[in-house]
């Protein structure tokens, strides 16, 4: 672990990021009725494309070159004949910017027209102070996620060629650090969490070439940069996945969608109390990002989650440090749903934490 403050969150409530608004009041007022704690800053995905991970997390490959737009495709220019270049120029600033060079640090910045939300939540803390706050929370998409995303101009997958998906991994780590920065700024601890529903291909027959290697060490080059700015680094996956992999990982916090996908963590168990025993924090996304939520409350999704525990108990997994060492989320993000969906699931969000944080008060 390479936690740079304590963290036990003991039932705390926390959002993974994007929400289904245009504009951003709405969005930081929701956020700060249910989430008053750890308040994040609203990714507003329905503002358009300019709100899309290309623009807010791979700017400066745009500007430098690395990535240019060919009619509805982003694509890495690879045969052009600049492009030693620019490969050239990015890592010069790219190691500029490792090395502590502020300036060169922020050309990893969101773009203003990019990251609206960020702006907003930023803006509103500076006019309004951080009130009962008492972290904030970022966050990113991941590499694997990019990666597969994105192609050459051959169409290759950016993330099977070594040179793209270097260059995919150090743009995010030091956005990741220019993030976590900019947060702190606000004097409150930073919590980072990369979005990461791509570490699902991990084991799959389909993508048989991606290692566990290659996986652990994207995803901890972008954790060290969280870290290199002294906050919390964690993940959210939206899937059945093999969670000893981030279990493994140089982070602090691992996320996943417990109300569809709760029963993948029993094979995992024994990797899961190594975890928690150097201080690890699970991240329960109890709460469905789906219609369902309408037919939930706060009693039968904290039922739900009991019966895990059960069963995680069962398996030699203490109470005390699931109650200890828990935030409760919604299952995924918001920003594809109804607004008046978005807010039924962040009102069970705080009031599945409450009764979480009523049971651990006192442990």
């Amino acid at each position: 672990m390479a936690a740079t403050f304590e963290f036990t969150p003991r039932g705390l409530a926390a959002g993974i990021g994007s929400m289904p608004f245009v504009e951003a009041g709405p969005a930081l007022q929701l956020i700060r009725r249910n989430m008053p704690v750890i308040p994040h800053w609203p990714q507003l995905p329905r503002r358009g494309g300019d709100e899309g991970f290309v623009h807010q997390f791979l700017d400066p490959l745009v500007r430098i070159g690395l990535l240019e737009k060919r009619g509805d495709k982003v694509v890495f220019p690879v045969d052009s004949q600049d492009w030693p270049n620019r490969l050239t120029e990015f890592y010069s600033v790219y190691l500029a910017a490792e090395a502590g060079d502020e300036k060169a640090l922020k050309t990893f910045a969101f773009p203003p027209a990019s990251a609206s939300g960020f702006y907003a939540f930023m803006e509103d803390i500076r006019a309004n102070g951080t009130g009962t706050a008492r972290y904030l929370k970022g966050h990113l998409a991941g590499p694997l996620t990019i990666g597969f995303q994105l192609k050459d101009e051959r169409g290759r997958l950016a993330y099977y060629e070594e040179q793209l998906r270097d260059v995919l991994v150090k743009t995010l780590a030091m956005h990741a650090c220019w993030q976590a920065s900019e947060l702190s700024k606000m004097s409150l601890p930073v919590i980072i969490f990369v979005d990461e529903p791509g570490v699902r291909v991990y084991g799959s027959s389909s993508y048989i070439t991606v290692t566990r290697e290659m996986v652990l060490n994207d995803l901890n080059a972008v954790f060290a940069g969280i870290h290199t700015a002294g906050g919390l680094a964690g993940v959210h996956s939206c899937d059945a996945i093999d969670w000893s992999l981030l279990y493994e990982a140089n982070l602090e916090i691992v996320n996943l969608d417990i109300y569809q996908f709760g029963e993948s963590l029993l094979p995992y168990v024994k990797e899961m109390k190594k975890y928690l025993e150097r201080g690890g924090v699970i991240a329960w996304g109890i709460v469905p990002t789906l219609d369902k939520a309408f037919d939930e409350d706060a009693d039968t999704l904290l039922a739900r989650l009991e019966r895990l525990w059960t069963e995680l108990g069962k398996r030699g997994v203490e109470r005390v440090m699931l109650l200890r060492q828990s935030l409760i989320t919604p299952a995924c993000g918001t920003g594809l749903l109804e607004p008046a969906l978005a807010e039924r699931i962040y009102l069970l969000t705080r009031e599945v934490s409450e009764k979480v944080m009523a049971m651990a008060a006192g442990i």
